[in-house]
């Protein structure tokens, strides 16, 4: 019997976590923790100089720590209107509103040609449909970093373990889908 609700509770996890769908993949909302987020943006390097995208930016927190910790400037993209208002009022209450934005937007059409790093919380599946665009609009040197999944062939040029978790950060190379 134990055995039983536990596969149930198992099975019930990932419907409740699904938010929405990308593309007709599905994609749930599981907010980065606060010291992946710092450790994904000292991966990356982020600099005053820098455009943090976040393709499903949930919250916000990763735009906006970048904004706060490293003076960058961030563009969160999320389908979700609730997570965009969500990420709207923290920018509010983190006083960052002047250099971050967020946009309602399926991620597979955001204009990712201003970034000069790219964030994702993302499954793999989304991920490997994700690597043409941004191969395709991403300047050469952009950084990219994924929390706890990689990017089907692609090799990283760094990993790290935070709490448990894998980064993944990769370059974009010259040349890159040019």
């Amino acid at each position: 019997m134990r055995l039983a609700l536990f596969a149930l509770l198992l099975l019930a996890v990932p419907l409740a976590a699904q938010d929405y769908e990308y593309d007709g993949l599905a994609v749930p909302y599981v907010p980065t923790p606060n010291q992946v987020v710092e450790g994904m943006l000292d991966l990356a390097k982020v600099t005053k100089g820098d455009t943090v995208i976040d393709l499903g930016c949930g919250d916000g927190r990763i735009v906006i720590t970048a904004a706060q910790k490293f003076g960058a400037r961030g563009i969160g993209v999320d389908l979700n209107p609730e997570r965009i208002a969500e990420a709207e009022a923290n920018a509010k209450s983190a006083k960052v509103e002047g250099q971050v934005k967020f946009i309602e937007q399926d991620l597979f059409e955001a204009d990712l040609r201003e970034a000069t790093v790219v964030t994702l919380y993302l499954l793999p599946s989304v991920n490997a449909k994700l690597k043409p665009r941004l191969l395709e609009q991403l300047k050469p040197g952009t950084r990219i970093v994924s929390h706890s999944f990689d990017m089907p062939g692609w090799k990283a040029v760094e990993k790290r373990q935070i709490d448990g978790r894998t980064i993944y950060l990769w370059v974009i190379p010259e040349k890159a889908g040019r």
